[in-house]
């Protein structure tokens, strides 16, 4: 398969969504709409989608913890049939929102009911399939359940809504798969402005795959060039 998978993960409040839209449009500027798929975990086809209401509703307190961790498993394996082994096959650069070390840390760490065991279920599901790379965006648990009270109060799920000792043991859940997967896994300090975080992620996605965000130096730094790259 021709494609990239690179996928995107971190704690509650890190920032995925606003760093990885502004990743997608400067790989639509360098590369093409059609080269560039943004997806998202659960959810990004419609059987998936469907499974996320269930997990993401707010009356399902009540869910038991392995049903949780089945139903991710479930609405990720129809998400890599149904978009991710098609996008590879097609050549695109997939820009994927959480992917199964999610799973691991929020049901295997913060549920308690094992990392090893989380990524045993998930090899079913995922059958090899794991992304080329991927991006951890770190922050403090503090900060992060901060930045939703103040800036997505209306979006709050389920999950969000867990106490922050549950926050903490995800993240420390995450620095973990991060120490042991150095090569896949990548460490962004998500606390810093927005905008150097970006920087710092097309660093990043440089270093991994040449092609993507064509480097320049300027005054002996390397530096970024953000303008249109066609072909």
């Amino acid at each position: 398969m021709n494609g990239k998978f690179i996928s995107f993960e971190g704690p509650d409040g890190a920032g995925k969504t606003s760093v990885i839209q502004q990743i997608q449009r400067e790989l639509e500027d360098q590369l093409g709409t059609e080269k560039v798929m943004y997806t998202r975990e659960p959810g990004g086809n419609k059987i998936s989608e469907q499974i996320r209401k269930v997990l993401f509703d707010g009356q399902n307190t009540d869910m038991d913890g392995r049903t949780e961790a089945l139903l991710f498993a479930a609405a990720r394996r129809q998400h890599i049939v149904s978009e991710i082994i098609p996008g590879l096959k097609a050549g695109k650069v997939i820009l994927c929102d959480r992917f199964v070390d999610s799973s691991i840390a929020y049901q295997g760490a913060g549920r308690g009911l094992g990392e090893k065991e989380i990524w045993q279920i998930n090899q079913f599901a995922i059958d090899g399939l794991m992304p080329a790379l991927t991006i951890y965006l770190d922050i403090e648990s503090e900060i992060g359940l901060k930045r939703i009270a103040e800036h997505r109060s209306n979006q709050v799920n389920r999950l969000d809504e867990e106490k922050l000792e549950f926050h903490r043991t995800v993240r420390q859940s995450y620095l973990k798969l991060y120490q042991n997967y150095p090569e896949r896994i990548k460490l962004i300090d998500a606390s810093q402005p927005l905008e150097k975080v970006i920087e710092d992620v097309k660093t990043t996605i440089h270093d991994r795959f040449s092609d993507l965000f064509k480097k320049r130096v300027i005054n002996n730094e390397n530096d970024y060039c953000n303008c249109s790259i066609k072909g």
